[in-house]
């Protein structure tokens, strides 16, 4: 909770980083060594694990017990992914499943995923997920990973893009959240990281819902604009809660600089996303509740009229009542589902030592 407010997560994984689930082994390492750097290496004291327990093949339990023991954190969505240099996708739908199966008043529901580029192959995934999650939304990659080489498409291309959105639609899938701004491996991608293709996909479908995942890591000039023109599209804040942590005022900068064109409002289309298990999300929460934008960058930002301070309002609304807004949850349904849970907590109850609840509670090396 933050201050008596629901916190959703709307990002969470499992990843399998074991070399046997490896499709294509550069990628894949590629992407191992980077979460490493992130989980194991740059993070604050107490929270740094050592590489065995960071590249291993995680346990949906584990993320439960980050995210809800020993975290701020309520209530969560499980994101099944399609980085298909990994032979599960990275984490993987079984996964999903398990989160909604074990976890099911704490985990709201799970994201699809498929590969775009894969053609009929694509929709019988997505059919086979449907089935199994009853999925809020679908998760999607820019890039293709197919036996060693990488393809890429775009949101905006009515022959691969649109029909697909046409058909999760009518499957009841009205959220589409892809991945941006970050690349995944040391491969030419062209523009596919760049969001300027989702204005396409917006425009065509206004009753369908876009989140640029990790928007504002890059190109925040362009999405603040996609921001400031279409209100169907979305910034999921899943990495940046890690520069807040490590680069406060770097974290300031990106949040004024996607308000920088549609001003306040923009704050009710930020939602709050930390891909745990990637990043251990109580420090990301703690910096949130006590995060003020710096003075002087306030005075910076705002082409069109001045920003305001991030008050409590505005953190409740990142922190999950713009997610539940977006997905249509009620959140008096939502505060009822998980009173009384293994994880609920009495107000002067203290949270556990980060990963101590974990099965790699010895592994914590720093």
């Amino acid at each position: 909770m933050y201050k008596d407010n629901i916190v959703i997560d709307a990002v969470a994984h499992a990843f399998n980083f074991e070399s046997s689930n490896f499709a294509s082994v550069s990628e894949a390492q590629s992407v191992v060594d980077l979460t490493y750097a992130i989980v194991g290496e740059n993070v604050p004291p107490g929270y740094a694990l050592s590489r065995d327990a960071v590249v291993r093949n995680w346990p949906v339990d584990d993320t439960a017990a980050m995210l809800f023991g020993e975290s701020d954190t309520d209530l969560a969505v499980m994101h099944t992914l399609p980085v298909l240099a990994f032979k599960d996708g990275m984490s993987s739908l079984e996964k999903s499943a398990e989160a909604l199966q074990r976890y099911p008043n704490r985990f709201i529901g799970a994201y699809a995923a498929v590969d775009p580029l894969a053609g009929k192959a694509a929709y019988d995934a997505l059919d086979r997920q449907i089935d199994m999650l009853n999925p809020i939304g679908l998760k999607l990659y820019p890039t293709s990973w197919n036996g060693g080489t990488i393809g890429t498409w775009r949101m905006d291309d009515p022959a691969i893009a649109f029909p697909l959105f046409e058909y999760a639609a009518k499957r009841g899938i009205t959220n589409f959240a892809v991945h941006k701004a970050i690349p995944l491996t040391p491969a030419p991608t062209g523009e596919s990281f760049r969001p300027g293709d989702v204005e396409g996909a917006a425009e065509h479908f206004p009753d369908l819902n876009f989140e640029i995942v990790h928007g504002g890591a890059a190109f925040t000039e362009e999405t603040a604009w996609l921001l400031g023109r279409y209100s169907n599209i979305w910034v999921n804040l899943e990495t940046l809660n890690i520069v807040l942590v490590t680069r406060p005022r770097v974290f300031g900068k990106i949040l004024l600089g996607l308000m920088h064109i549609g001003g306040a409002a923009v704050l009710d289309r930020l939602i709050w996303g930390t891909g745990t298990m990637q990043y251990h999300p109580r420090p990301c929460l703690e910096a949130f509740f006590d995060y003020t934008l710096p003075e002087d960058l306030l005075d910076q930002y705002g082409l069109f009229e001045a920003l305001p301070q991030l008050d409590e309002a505005a953190k409740a609304k990142i922190l999950g009542g713009n997610y539940a807004r977006m997905h249509g949850f009620d959140m008096a349904d939502l505060r009822r589902r998980i009173q009384g849970d293994a994880f609920c907590r009495g107000a002067e109850d203290k949270l556990p030592a980060p990963y101590s609840t974990t099965s790699v509670a010895a592994q914590v090396v720093a």
